[in-house]
């Protein structure tokens, strides 16, 4: 049945193509039409049963329009994440467990064609020049694309889904990612401008949770998001104003980089700096954004805050020669808060601690736990049972809570050491 299906989709798609009037640009529903009627004329000549063409119409729409194979699992709302390693070999993951498809590109140059497609629509450039490239769909879902000779398997491809209706924090407390004390708090914390890291590993909710807290920013504030493919989904701000960098082209001329976007977003009159993700030496810019009284948000890959903070001061070192104590003392004056995110072995996302970070002193950064996820046990189905609980710690940086005017209840808990981070 695979291969008939398969069989009718390439001869589908080609006889509709060679229909295809050069000359003009088709729209959505004049497509339809014309697949509709080769699949009429392919009916008098071989058995076509009805539900073989409706599925017909579609496999030839997407594969004219969509991502061909790799459209029905984009169009799955259940499906997180697509994997394809080479033409032979999808796979995907459904509520946190992957999956290998039974479905598959015709042909290596198919999927090659789907690449080059997804990369023309945000004018990004592959090949084997430029093997390796970053791109989003339409709809913001992430692609990385790895070509050979980089790839042995073939084209390689990864895309991170974004749910279709924007996750908001309400229904992160609902999902239990974060407890609704919790929320409150970063509410504050957010309306009063305090500088935010989103730190977690691979696929634990990062730009997730950014967007989520972005609701709380105020509606009368100008907004500059930076990216180096815009994912983001802002919503709430009129005055919003978004950069995504560009790659050199084909001569290795006309780049835009993150370090470029933060630099001249500092004459755009912003009242609030967001960064997608800090990864290379952009690092040193946001922090000299920040401490000069600009207020932002970012995220990065780490596994705590502390890490999350050595990661940045490694980052700054590899793009400046820098004193290392100058280097964390930007750090600790930079950088107000960190809310560190997991992927817990029960496939959950959860927020597992908020850091305060206090100051450098003696060569060392200090850190001030306010809220840590406690694992408390294991239901019957596996899921963890366990809360994000308060620390018992006081949020001591004060200064935007009275200069915002707001007041901060700080949650009573078992109150926990102060942590340093580095070595003098």
């Amino acid at each position: 049945m695979k291969d008939r299906r398969e069989e009718l989709r390439t001869a589908l798609t080609e006889a509709v193509l060679a229909r295809i009037d050069g000359s003009k640009e088709l729209s959505d529903e004049e497509l339809r039409e014309l697949i509709e009627q080769r699949i009429r004329e392919a009916a008098g000549q071989r058995v076509i049963t009805a539900a073989e063409r409706v599925v017909a119409k579609r496999d030839v729409f997407n594969a004219l329009r969509g991502l061909d194979v790799l459209q029905d699992l984009m169009d799955d709302p259940d499906i997180t994440e697509i994997m394809v390693n080479g033409a032979d070999d999808i796979f995907y993951e459904k509520d946190g467990e992957l999956y290998r498809s039974s479905v598959r590109f015709s042909s290596e140059k198919k999927l090659n064609d789907v690449i080059q497609k997804i990369a023309a629509d945000v004018n990004r450039v592959v090949n084997e020049a430029n093997p390796i490239v970053d791109a989003r769909l339409r709809d913001g879902s992430r692609v990385n694309v790895v070509l050979p000779p980089v790839s042995l398997n073939g084209p390689t491809v990864t895309i991170r889904k974004f749910p279709k209706d924007r996750i908001t924090m309400e229904h992160l407390i609902r999902l239990g990612s974060i407890s609704a004390e919790a929320a409150e708090y970063m509410r504050t914390l957010v309306l009063a401008g305090y500088n935010i890291v989103v730190s977690g590993g691979t696929g634990s909710g990062k730009t997730t949770m950014l967007n989520a807290l972005s609701d709380y920013i105020p509606a009368d504030e100008r907004v500059v998001t930076i990216e180096d493919s815009a994912e983001l989904q802002i919503s709430n701000i009129p005055n919003l104003v978004r950069l995504e960098m560009r790659n050199a082209n084909m001569e290795g001329n006309h780049a835009v980089t993150i370090r470029d976007l933060i630099k001249t977003s500092l004459r755009m009159r912003p009242s609030r700096i967001i960064v997608g993700e800090v990864r290379d030496a952009a690092s040193i810019d946001m922090l000299q954004s920040l401490n000069t009284g600009h207020n932002g948000m970012s995220t990065g890959h780490a596994n705590s805050p502390a890490d999350m903070l050595s990661r940045i001061e490694t980052m700054t070192l590899l793009g400046e020669e820098i004193p290392l104590l100058a280097v964390r003392k930007q750090i600790a004056s930079a950088i107000e808060i960190i809310i560190q995110l997991g992927r817990m072995r029960d496939r959950t996302r959860k927020v597992t601690e908020i850091t305060e970070i206090l100051a450098c002193v003696d060569g060392e950064i200090i850190l001030n736990p306010l809220f840590r996820f406690r694992e408390k046990g294991e239901a019957a189905d596996g899921m963890i049972i366990g809360e994000l609980e308060p620390t018992g710690n006081r949020l001591q940086r004060r200064n935007k809570l009275l200069a915002a005017g707001l007041s901060l209840a700080d949650p009573v808990g078992n109150r926990v050491p102060q942590e340093r981070t580095g070595t003098g």
